[in-house]
């Protein structure tokens, strides 16, 4: 006898119905959970308005690099299946950066030249005279000393600036209330990240073990500076270090928050731009985790302006592969 499968269509409210359990982990969909656009800093206003432009012009700029470059769509592709993901989410970054931070260059040889130009500056990662790989070898710094991955080593010495240097005096010398990469780790200007994927050179550093084990790059130092210029500034050799950015922000939400967000590329572009996927992702699991004591329903991580910008393009950017 034939079975007769009846089809129920419910009407759910738009909040349940973004969420789709799988075993302990939350999958997010792709979308954005905020109807209309989070407000954009002001300083990425200033910085358009300074440009004499616009961010429609700024978007059809890095949209139309990627779609003309074949070459460069060939590597995003090759690299995103290296490192386990959709190839737009190295592409929402891309444009997210190049519609609300810097404009793109026109060509991308522009890139390779300033890179090289790097390797002969003397770079050095310092503040105040003192280098960065002196003032790691502090005693503040020893928990880290025996973590031999670059993440894990350069979070941990990030944390400890976080904790006992950030905004304070120690043995006599105030430090800034300021982030550890904006005070060791840009040495020509405040706010300065480079490349295709505007890569800070600390983030560089934590994903320099992951990128040479995946992508057979030679491993990053702080020792040399301009290398690491030059690394970032390379469209070639940079894109990895997107790659790894992105894939580290999906692994600290999945292990931590039980949420995977590979899914959705507004929410990877989010976490590129603000940076500290793992301290975000335990800020939510314990809320969430008081959400649950309450009885209430637990909160989905969500986008912000860079993130909700690329959700809202991910039509465009879909086509480019």
């Amino acid at each position: 006898m034939p079975t007769i499968v009846k089809k129920l269509c419910f009407i759910i409210p738009l909040a349940l119905s973004l969420i789709v359990e799988a075993g302990a982990v939350t999958v997010v969909p792709a979308g954005n959970r905020n109807s209309v656009q989070p407000p954009v800093p002001g300083a990425s206003a200033k910085r358009t308005r300074e440009l004499s432009t616009s961010y429609a012009a700024k978007y059809a700029k890095i949209y139309n690099l990627l779609k003309n470059d074949n070459k460069l769509r060939a590597r995003i592709i090759a690299v995103a299946k290296d490192y386990g993901i959709n190839p737009v989410h190295i592409a929402g970054a891309i444009v997210g950066e190049h519609t609300y931070n810097v404009d793109v260059y026109d060509r991308l040889q522009t890139y390779y030249v300033k890179g090289m130009s790097y390797l002969n500056q003397g770079v050095q990662f310092a503040y105040n005279g003192e280098d960065v790989t002196d003032f790691v070898k502090r005693e503040q710094f020893s928990p880290c000393n025996g973590l031999s991955d670059s993440y894990r080593l350069w979070t941990c010495r990030e944390n400890i600036w976080d904790k006992d240097f950030r905004g304070k005096t120690v043995e006599g010398k105030k430090y800034p209330d300021n982030r550890f990469s904006a005070v060791f780790f840009q040495p020509f200007f405040a706010g300065q990240t480079f490349g295709l994927g505007q890569v800070n050179p600390l983030t560089a550093l934590m994903m320099s073990d992951r990128v040479n084990r995946i992508s057979g790059l030679p491993k990053l130092s702080a020792e040399n500076g301009g290398q690491v210029y030059k690394t970032i500034m390379d469209p070639d050799q940079t894109i990895p270090y997107i790659a790894a950015t992105i894939r580290q922000s999906i692994d600290a939400y999945r292990q931590i928050a039980d949420f995977d967000i590979s899914q959705n590329p507004g929410l990877t572009a989010t976490l590129y731009n603000t940076g500290g996927a793992e301290a975000r992702a335990r800020a939510l699991a314990e809320e969430n985790k008081r959400a649950l004591a309450r009885g209430e329903k637990p909160k989905l991580p969500q986008e912000n302006y860079y993130g909700w910008f690329v959700n809202s393009k991910i039509g465009d950017l879909e086509k480019l592969f």
